[in-house]
């Protein structure tokens, strides 16, 4: 005998975590559209730019001197930028334990082909050791390994004396945890995650360490125009103001700026944290009544609050069947684990979820998987 039916289905079942589910209350016909068909290089196209750079800086709250840019190709594409922009002057720590930072180490010592690069890994659901960090060396980390659902828990690994550059991929991080910008030389993130902005675009953020490096060190290698941070010696001061390298869709900067008014309105960045982790608490609880599902990290201090990964005690084939229920009933789309990850699922609380649609969504995981056991 199949289970009974929830009663309650989440008014939005967007649970994926990229692109993220959209504000609540989002309507397309609330954006400023006045730049579509214009040029970005018109005067209204550059201070649209200039002011989701502006804004992003202010609710951000970053120190004096950090500069802002957006970059085309998402937060892969920022990235690349920097490492091919940067790296080589000093050996590399690279630290990872999931399959984007697994994808920098392998850039950085197969394509790039630097040698004195030093590996720092763990498994999914753990945390490396950072204290193996030199504060000589150039350190590369995921402040939140999106498909391994383990955040860093605080920045004591990184020295304040520290000689080499810390590059942070941030991307399901930014607006939803604390970031120390002070000990974050890059960070790069993208406005389809937490934000559940449209996809394509990246963002880049440089502390006055990292424009050093850049006017000071010149790769080895050639770099093709979207890489170039610098002309002559100089920072391209262009690309942090609303120059931006390529041509970017006016309509998704539209777009990040109709995100950015919502977390000022809801109370900032602290209140979009705080929206995300009590979204967190809801499968915290979940987790902690039933006993065939389970974080995939089990430290709860490193537990990511947005890109949430659970294993589940079912076989592969059920497993699927599971997921699929869920879509089909539009109750939970995309919330399977990403392909490289451990077998399980992968539910985003960033602060564009809201909450009741998580407490909704529980009762029909209870009744996917009492179904597929039955």
């Amino acid at each position: 005998m199949n289970p009974a039916l929830p009663l309650i289905k989440p008014a939005c079942p967007n649970f994926s975590s990229g692109p993220c589910a959209k504000r609540p209350g989002y309507d397309i016909q609330q954006l400023n559209l006045t730049t579509l068909g214009r040029s970005h290089r018109s005067n209204i196209g550059k201070e649209a730019l200039q002011k989701v750079i502006s804004d992003t800086a202010e609710l951000l709250n970053l120190p004096a001197g950090y500069r802002v840019g957006i970059v085309p190709a998402s937060d892969t594409g920022a990235m690349e930028m920097i490492m091919w922009s940067m790296l080589g002057p000093r050996d590399v720590d690279i630290c990872y334990w999931e399959s984007f930072g697994q994808g920098w180490y392998a850039d950085i010592t197969k394509q790039l082909k630097l040698e004195n690069v030093n590996e720092i890994k763990a498994d999914y659901g753990e945390l490396p050791d950072l204290s193996k960090v030199n504060p000589a060396n150039d350190c590369i980390f995921t402040w939140n390994g999106t498909t391994s659902g383990v955040k860093v828990d605080n920045a004591d690994f990184i020295s304040e004396q520290r000689e080499g550059l810390t590059i942070c991929d941030a991307t399901s991080a930014v607006f939803a945890m604390d970031m120390p910008w002070g000990k974050l030389d890059v960070t790069t993130f993208s406005w389809q995650k937490v934000l559940g902005g449209e996809g394509g675009h990246g963002v880049i953020i440089l502390s006055p360490r990292a424009v050093e490096r850049l006017e000071s060190y010149t790769p080895s290698w050639p770099l093709p125009k979207i890489f170039r941070l610098t002309a002559g010696g100089k920072l391209i001061e262009g690309i942090f103001s609303g120059a931006t390298i390529n041509t970017p869709s006016m309509l998704c900067v539209a777009d990040y700026q109709d995100a950015l008014n919502w977390v000022k309105s809801i109370g900032g960045v602290k209140a979009s944290i705080e929206k995300s982790q009590a979204n967190l608490s809801v499968l915290t609880d979940f987790v902690a009544q039933n006993d065939w599902i389970n974080f995939l990290a089990e430290n709860a201090s490193i537990r990511s609050n947005t890109s949430v990964c659970l294993s589940v005690d079912l076989n592969s084939e059920q497993l699927k069947q599971f997921i699929k229920l869920l879509a089909n009933k539009q109750v939970a789309f995309d919330i399977g684990a990403y392909k490289d990850a451990p077998s399980g699922l992968r539910i985003w609380c960033g602060s564009t979820v809201e909450k009741s649609d998580l407490e909704a969504l529980t009762p029909w995981l209870t009744w996917a998987y009492q179904t597929v056991t039955a």
